[in-house]
């Protein structure tokens, strides 16, 4: 049991995620309770928003003990992409009830209905205490910087603002008993709510299309290689992928013949390493030219040939 120490960030991480959850589940029902009771669609709007945050905090709890699997001869890197997967149907559930709201929004500015400002206003703030509660009991644990602890961050986030939302109408409605403040508040917390999912989408999708994370540039990590390791003269047939937010890259490069093969080797993993933290790297290493219509396999840059002159 001496690795067990390894383990805790992903311990930490789940009980924090165990501890919002509850919190989180436990408020959002008191908002739909809430919501319905007093009639308010941007009380509603928040409780919304919490039920794709208890999704999203689940779906994180689930990742991070499927995480946790050795990884196998069918699933080589264990199960770290679930935690991607769980990124993205989040995202997407999140769209789903931004529309929804929207709509009933839409609906709510033709037909005004009657909202309880004060029963309004004791949900809303209860619903503040809590979100401030899951995001800080999140946010103590971000120093993992796990796309799932993130993404749940983020959402607890979102649904502060929301909680804000409702209280101003609340005010609102209790002072000058202008209902419409009640729709008009729901749909912000929607854009509010909508603006977190596009940037999940967006990062999982490229996750999940094999995308190289992007704040790698790859000509310039080629230009790089081989001018700060001489014996290098060409780098061609990159590939740089992320798996679980870990940065995984091949690449075949064309060396002069060296005199110690491993020690060159281990150079260049160092260089990718150092430079670029990508820990994970499988390098094959050639002495003729690269030859044949694959050289130029995805390369625009032939900027290697320059380095004949050696």
């Amino acid at each position: 049991m001496a690795h067990s120490h390894s383990h805790t960030p992903q311990n930490t991480n789940a009980r924090r995620l165990l501890w919002a959850f509850a919190i989180t589940t436990l408020f959002m029902v008191a908002e739909v309770i809430g919501g319905l009771v007093s009639g308010s669609l941007a009380l509603l709007a928040d409780a919304g928003h919490m039920l794709t945050d208890a999704a999203a905090l689940l779906v994180a709890l689930v990742a991070v003990q499927f995480a946790r699997r050795p990884p196998n001869t069918r699933h080589t890197f264990g199960w770290l992409r679930l935690t991607t997967l769980a990124a993205f149907v989040n995202a997407i559930a999140l769209v789903v009830i931004t529309i929804l709201i929207v709509w009933e929004a839409i609906q709510r500015f033709y037909q005004p209905q009657p909202v309880a400002g004060g029963m309004m206003l004791i949900v809303a703030f209860a619903g503040l205490a809590a979100n401030i509660a899951s995001f800080w009991i999140l946010h103590r644990g971000s120093e993992e910087k796990n796309l799932n602890v993130r993404a749940a961050a983020l959402h607890v986030l979102g649904d502060l603002l929301g909680s804000v939302g409702a209280i101003v109408a609340a005010l609102v409605i209790l002072w000058t008993g202008w209902t419409p403040i009640d729709p008009i508040l729901s749909v912000l917390v929607s854009c509010l709510v909508l603006r977190s999912a596009w940037s999940l989408l967006k990062e999982s999708v490229n996750e999940l299309l094999e995308g190289a994370p992007g704040a790698i540039d790859i000509e310039s990590l080629k230009r790089k290689l081989s001018r700060s390791i001489p014996e290098v003269r060409n780098v061609h047939h990159v590939h740089l992928w992320l798996v679980g937010e870990k940065p995984l890259i091949t690449l075949h490069v064309q060396v002069i013949p060296p005199h110690d093969h491993d020690a060159l080797l281990g150079r260049i993993h160092h260089f990718l390493a150092h430079e670029y933290q990508i820990e994970h790297a499988t390098v094959q290493m050639e002495y003729q030219p690269c030859e044949g219509p694959n050289c130029d396999l995805n390369e625009h840059d032939h900027s290697g040939h320059a380095h004949h002159h050696h």
